[in-house]
């Protein structure tokens, strides 16, 4: 707090304050608040600014406390307790990003969004850092993804799908650098199972479909579908259906020379009595079937 400012606690009218910035909260976690506030009522003031801008109806900015005036709301009470400061609209906005960057519990794209609105603003990277507890490399590495319009990445990221050190080095790779990097990745033992399993996923789509996932918080623009549009996601869909038929068409092929070989080593006695000295003498039987059907032609 500045010298600046002064602090006070007061009942405010609920319905004349302005959330600058929102939050998409999970309603079990609300409904935990709202019983709470209901049993024992609030336990911590919100905090607010005065508003400069009253041409809304609100006189008041939030800094902190989304959940609570929520609860709030959902009471239908008309009034509840603020800590009110006084300081601008840039500085209000700021020390809610600040405030939700810093919860200890946070959902990882809201962290990554936090962060892409305060570049946007003009932070430097060390600032962030400065102001939220965060390394300065996962910060700037956020940022060199932002910067690339690495949506897809920054999701697997967020979602502690991928580490942002390989997520780097993939939007910095070409094709053939990404699947090397993917290879470092799980060498290192940073992606293993289910995690480099959607990791190639991941990296196929974007190969695909581009970096882009439209993120709301990224382009808030309204986004019209044309007719190249629709055009382009017809060639795509089309491109992925002859893809499918010749994975199918190979995997037949070879399935094919499978069966075939082993019908004709099956009619060698030497070999089948190999397989009867190693205990194998017995095959599942979808595959002797295919091998009987074969021999009936």
């Amino acid at each position: 707090m500045t010298r600046s400012e002064t602090l006070s606690v007061e009942l405010i009218p609920v319905n004349q304050i302005n959330v600058l910035n929102p939050r998409l909260r999970d309603k079990r976690v609300f409904q935990d608040i709202v019983d709470s506030i209901s049993s024992v009522g609030l336990k911590k003031p919100i905090t607010v600014s005065h508003c400069q801008d009253v041409s809304n109806g609100a006189r008041y900015n939030l800094v902190c406390g989304q959940g609570r005036l929520e609860a709030y709301l959902a009471l239908e009470q008309s009034e509840i307790p603020a800590i009110v400061l006084n300081i601008s609209e840039e500085d209000c906005l700021i020390r809610s990003l600040v405030e939700n960057l810093a919860r200890r519990q946070h959902r990882p794209l809201e962290l990554l969004q936090d962060i892409g609105v305060l570049k946007k603003r003009g932070y430097t990277d060390t600032k962030i850092a400065q102001k939220t507890g965060l390394s300065y490399a996962y910060v700037h590495g956020i940022a060199q993804l932002l910067e690339k319009g690495e949506e897809r990445l920054l999701t697997a990221v967020g979602s502690r799908q991928m580490p942002i050190s390989v997520a780097i080095e993939i939007a910095a790779a070409d094709d053939d650098g990404v699947q090397q990097a993917l290879t470092d990745a799980y060498e290192k033992g940073l992606l293993r199972g289910k995690k480099l399993i959607a990791a190639k996923r991941l990296v196929e789509q974007r190969r695909r479909r581009g970096k882009a996932q439209r993120w709301k918080w990224l382009d808030d623009r309204p986004r019209r579908v044309s007719s190249e549009t629709l055009v382009r996601a017809y060639r795509q869909e089309a491109d992925r259906q002859r893809l499918m038929v010749k994975k199918a068409e190979i995997t037949q092929n070879r399935l094919l020379f499978v069966i075939e070989a082993l019908r004709k080593l099956l009619n060698d006695e030497n070999f089948v009595t190999l397989l009867r000295a190693e205990s194998l003498g017995t095959m599942p039987r979808p595959l002797a079937d295919l091998i009987a059907s074969r021999e009936r032609r």
